[in-house]
């Protein structure tokens, strides 16, 4: 058993964040556990930029314009003093990354560059061409080995250790030596990544987003917030569902349909292409559906025309979308519009955070940042720019959190760590042993099939119901499933198997959240229930995981400060 004042299970933008903020004070012993080399972790993909208010671009912009901007984006499901505190201290950390060697674009005064982001009423987008998240993990990952952070790649989460509302640890697998480990802390903040491998063949998110951190806490006793809501970004490459960044949108990229028509301008006349992500997402779906797109069935698709802005500026700002249209769709920009169609990208909803000052959770000792969190600033939909923003600052936050818990809390006990070591060795021999049961991946298509079907961009009570049916079916399929390989290191069927059950537990939450909420919200878009009703529905849904393995059903009411609910029009 390994022991530590500080454990961060994830090293991407919330992780690092937490990590580097965790060690500042030099008296704590700081580890991050992470699937991945540091620098290859999803934050590396992000593309666009971070919302901040500076004012550089366009000098009325303010906090509090952003401050609605992100309320009126969530539809008015955010709870708007942890937004307010989020938007207050975005210029002050955009200028702290730049200070710690994040290479921001410039604009013609030597500024950081800002440009406009969809639902965003000024441009105020900071951004580093199209790799602004893989500058970002890179200058935190320099900053976090320069403050002597010990990091522990190939370390799989496989459960949290907690008696009475007392954390004592984290249990993991390290892969290159196929041995599971105990690690005892003061404090651990889980900043795993998010879960958009519940919709597996059409989602922009890496393989290895299986919402490990969230599956983990539901085990552990914390509930799972707003699962229902799921971000669809509208423009994934048509084939592969890979991202273009809405930087491409941002940088005034057209949405034609075949007709020619910018079609946008039904729905969204004033923002056009710059609507928030779901109006966008479901405006296209729709254009499809009335015979408008291009293509048939699950291979159809709109266009996305970029040529108007010239080969120079697609270059100097959208290098790299331009090589993943060409890699995966084998079109140029620059002479030709490029096939896209709307995949999974973002989950709002996450581990219930109960303080968004600390990040902390309803188990003390245990916080949690990042987009497997649920603070809640995005509500039910996420405004474009403020992902990595949001990652970055509430790491920051969860990091100083969790040093001041670890200063404040002893160790306590082994006896849950000791346990569930025991039950993860048996199960590791016990599954590598299994020559029958149904092969895990089948498993995996047939939940991602039900789930892309069921509880997608539109949503009925039919679809749902048909959805959460065929997720329960793999799950008893699951307690039987085999993964064909022995082996004891290096063994990815393992894991595969381990981020299947995690998938697997979320998704019913998802699909339990969704039919409970008969309404329509932000990316919550029903067709049996078209009206958003702020009377039975200005809440969060609370899912939880009792110990005899039943899935429960709670609400919290959202707080409301500043802005009252109305309705959200573009």
């Amino acid at each position: 058993m390994k022991t530590y004042d500080v454990v961060i299970v994830g090293a991407g933008g919330a992780g690092m964040a937490a990590a580097l903020n965790a060690s500042r004070g030099g008296d704590l012993s700081v580890a991050v556990l992470t699937k991945v080399f540091p620098t290859r972790s999803h934050t590396g993909a992000a593309q666009g930029g971070m919302n901040a208010a500076l004012g550089y671009r366009d000098e009325t912009d303010t906090i509090e314009s952003h401050f609605y901007d992100t309320v009126k984006g969530s539809d008015f499901l955010a709870d708007q003093d942890a937004v307010e505190f989020f938007v207050s201290g975005m210029p002050e950390l955009v200028l702290e990354l730049e200070g710690m060697g994040v290479p921001y674009s410039r604009d013609e005064q030597g500024r950081i560059a800002q440009r406009p982001f969809g639902g965003a009423s000024h441009p105020r987008c900071c951004y580093s061409a199209d790799k602004t998240g893989h500058v970002v993990l890179h200058a935190l990952y320099e900053n976090c080995v320069k403050n002597g952070v010990e990091f522990l790649d190939e370390h799989n989460l496989l459960d949290i250790a907690q008696v009475d509302g007392q954390l004592q640890g984290v249990v993991a697998i390290d892969l290159r030596r196929g041995k599971i480990e105990t690690f005892q802390a003061k404090a651990v903040v889980i900043a795993a990544g998010g879960f958009g491998r519940v919709y597996w063949s059409r989602t922009t998110n890496a393989t290895n987003m299986t919402g490990d951190g969230v599956a983990a806490c539901l085990r552990a006793g914390v509930p799972i917030k707003d699962p229902e809501f799921v971000q669809f970004h509208p423009t994934g490459l048509a084939s592969t569902g890979v991202l273009l960044s809405e930087a491409c949108r941002g940088e005034g990229g057209y949405l034609i349909n075949n007709e020619g028509e910018r079609f946008m301008a039904r729905y969204a006349p004033e923002k056009m292409e710059l609507g928030p992500r779901d109006l966008v997402a479901r405006s296209i779906e729709t254009e499809i559906k009335e015979g408008r797109g291009f293509g048939q069935g699950m291979g159809s698709y709109v266009l996305m025309d970029l040529r108007h802005l010239g080969a120079e500026r697609i270059m100097e700002r959208l290098p790299q979308v331009r090589e993943l249209a060409m890699a995966f769709e084998g079109v140029d920009m620059i002479t030709d519009p490029v096939p896209i169609r709307p995949s999974n990208h973002y989950m709002m909803g996450g581990i219930d955070v109960v303080d968004f000052r600390t990040c902390a959770t309803a188990v003390d000792g245990l916080h949690a940042a990042g987009e497997c969190s649920c603070i809640s600033v995005h509500g039910a939909n996420r405004l474009g720019g403020n992902s990595v923003s949001e990652v970055v600052f509430f790491g920051k936050q969860a990091g100083i959190g969790a040093a001041e818990t670890a200063r404040r809390r002893d160790f306590a006990g082994t006896d849950r760590l000791k346990e569930l070591e025991r039950q993860w060795d048996e199960r590791f021999r016990a599954v590598r042993a299994k020559r029958t049961g149904e092969p895990m991946f089948a498993i995996r298509d047939r939940m991602a099939e039900a789930m892309w079907n069921g509880v997608g961009i539109f949503r009925t009570e039919e679809g749902m119901a048909a959805a959460e049916a065929v997720v329960d079916e793999c799950m008893a399929a699951y307690a039987d499933a085999r993964i064909d390989d022995d082996s004891q290191v290096y063994n990815q069927a393992f894991m595969n198997y381990v981020e299947l059950g995690n998938v697997l537990s979320i998704a019913k939450t998802v699909c339990m959240g969704a039919r409970a909420r008969t309404e329509s919200r932000g990316s919550h878009s029903r067709e049996d229930y078209p009206v958003r009703d702020d009377e039975r529905f200005l809440a969060h849904t609370l899912v939880s995981l009792s110990s005899d393995g039943a899935f429960t059903l709670g609400y919290r009411p959202v707080r409301v400060t500043k802005f009252a609910p109305e309705e959200r029009k573009y």
